[in-house]
């Protein structure tokens, strides 16, 4: 305030996202599909997560795979399938089963694969899709077991409560050998003191 006069709006809240990414290098090259596959399940359940939040539905999820792309000796691949959704949902059970359905697609023997992505895309809020009259949309059991999936993350922890093609301690994760300490937020990182 200069003189009784605002000088700054008040923050607002901030805007829905449009578009919600989940993607990770995985911790080693991968030559299987099924890995693939449960990283990519993980990755749409931690996106859902994000959706399910800012209380948005998603009606189209792109999925990636790639190879690494700077190591000369290795056979390149990168590809991405567009999957439309029957109706706008947030129910991760649907958006799994449909993302690893894409990797099915996308999967070619022979590459070693260093990463994953899921991209969830034309998300809205409730009633903002219009579609047809006899279009389907999401069943309200949907609704509810999603409500309870979140409560019982938020009270337990996040990935208590799991679709079961999330692994809990996945071989392919990201390593983390190398990550910083947080001494500044972590208490049991904080160091210690000794007199000589």
């Amino acid at each position: 305030m200069l003189a009784g006069t605002s000088c700054l709006e008040l923050e607002e809240a901030d805007p829905v996202k449009q578009e919600i990414c989940c993607s990770r290098m995985f911790g080693n090259r991968l030559t299987d599909i099924a890995p693939i596959k449960e990283a990519v399940a993980t990755y749409t359940q931690r996106a859902a997560e994000k959706l399910r939040t800012q209380n948005s539905f998603c009606r189209r999820i792109r999925v990636s795979i790639r190879t690494g792309m700077f190591n000369p000796e290795e056979a390149k691949y990168a590809n991405g399938a567009l999957v439309e959704l029957p109706y706008p949902t947030n129910d991760v059970r649907l958006m799994t089963k449909a993302a690893t359905e894409a990797v099915k697609r996308l999967y070619r023997s022979g590459f070693k694969y260093s990463k994953a992505e899921v991209l969830l895309m034309d998300l809205r809020q409730p009633g903002e899709f219009t579609d047809d009259l006899f279009a389907q949309s999401q069943p309200v059991v949907a609704e509810k077991v999603m409500t309870v999936l979140d409560e019982i993350n938020g009270r337990w922890g996040r990935g208590t409560l799991r679709v079961a093609s999330v692994p809990t301690a996945p071989e392919w994760a990201m390593k983390r050998d190398l990550m910083s300490q947080s001494f500044t937020t972590r208490l049991d990182q904080l160091w210690t003191v000794r007199a000589c």
